[in-house]
């Protein structure tokens, strides 16, 4: 009996030994804070580590965190300097940096500076408009930040960084930013399809322009070029005449040759024979003929004579006629011949006039031919 008693002493003399061992260590993990009071006043702050405080005499309060934090706040309904109530979402980063003020100097530093940040957006946002808000995000950033840290450091805390998150129009505002951006698009659309259009027209301007100026100078250098061809090829076959010494019955040949291609113009519908066909005629027969079997002189007419083919008109109605019928048939013959003289003058007067105008040409080529 005795021996059992003895054991249940030792065994409660082991855990009183143990509960007195927890109760007396304290371990504090990194980055963390525990305040300590004894008989209810402050007494000190335990540092991350083993720690010892007296049992039953010294209280130790829950764990801070040292780390920087991260709080989220949404929904935050501010009205702008044009009245208008627009929702902010903020991101808050801050940090505790001294674990007896934020034990001591407020009650939930959490929802104080939640609390703080609301306040501190109304007063910035309030002096600012719409457009303002949307596009200042950096300047609210610094001016929340500011004065949330100015604020909160009598609290233990210290804020790192303030973000706005998210800010949301009313939905007409936004229906109407909509399409303000809209009308702004389709305005940069039209302009730039106009500049398009307007460089396009320019530059085939400027290419037609290009393109015609070519075509001219090309044209007039095939003029020039042609007309110095031209101009050589009738220098060189005037010299070939004249210094050669061509025979006339050459000349002639040449010219019956020319003579087809009057006729292969487009459109013609009668030839005219030149009057010097009948002179080439006869030049080149007595080339081919030669002088001893070229044709007879056929004899001029004189005044009250009768032509050949007068006479051949009045064999051919026969002999016996005589009396009127004979004198009206030598009246129609001499009518006849005076017709084929006056034929014959005007035919010498433009082969003369074409004979000059040939001259007049080769004097105006001898002229321009340069000089050798």
């Amino acid at each position: 009996m005795a021996e059992i008693a003895a054991l249940v002493a030792a065994v409660i003399v082991v855990l009183l030994m143990f509960l007195l061992v927890v109760k007396t260590v304290r371990i504090v993990p990194q980055a963390r804070a525990r305040n300590i009071e004894r008989f209810g006043r402050y007494r000190k702050t335990l540092e991350p580590g083993m720690n010892f405080i007296i049992p039953f005499v010294d209280r130790v309060k829950p764990l801070i965190d040292l780390r920087e934090q991260v709080v989220a706040f949404k929904g935050q309904p501010v009205i702008t300097q044009d009245n208008l109530v627009v929702l902010i979402d903020t991101v808050l980063f801050f940090q505790v940096t001294d674990p007896r003020a934020a034990d001591y100097e407020i009650v939930n530093y959490i929802q104080a500076i939640e609390q703080i940040t609301a306040t501190m957006l109304r007063s910035v946002i309030g002096n600012m408009d719409l457009e303002q808000t949307l596009t200042s995000r950096d300047k609210i950033n610094n001016m929340l930040r500011g004065v949330l840290d100015e604020a909160s450091g009598k609290w233990g805390l210290r804020v790192t960084r303030v973000e706005i998150k998210a800010i949301d129009p009313p939905k007409s505002v936004v229906d109407a930013m909509e399409k303000q951006m809209r009308a702004e698009r389709e305005k940069r659309a039209a302009i730039l399809t106009a500049e398009g259009l307007r460089q396009s027209k320019i530059l085939t301007a400027e290419g037609e322009k290009q393109s015609s100026i070519l075509r001219a100078e090309g044209d007039k250098q095939s003029q020039i070029l042609r007309a110095e061809g031209q101009a050589q090829a009738i220098g060189t076959v005037f010299q070939a005449v004249h210094l050669n010494d061509a025979d006339p019955k050459v000349l002639a040949y040449q010219y019956l040759q020319t003579l087809p291609q009057l006729a292969r113009a487009e459109g013609n519908t009668f030839w005219v024979i030149p009057s010097e066909v009948t002179t080439a005629l006869k030049t080149l027969s007595g080339a081919f003929g030669g002088d001893s079997t070229s044709a007879p002189a056929v004899p001029q007419a004189g005044p009250g004579q009768v032509t050949g083919a007068a006479a051949a008109a009045l064999a051919a109605d026969g002999p016996g006629q005589s009396g009127p019928v004979a004198n009206w048939d030598q009246a129609r013959a001499e009518q006849a011949v005076a017709e084929e003289a006056a034929r014959t003058r005007e035919e010498v007067a433009q082969v003369e006039q074409e004979v000059a105008a040939v001259q007049q040409q080769v004097a105006e080529a001898e002229g321009t031919r340069p000089a050798r």
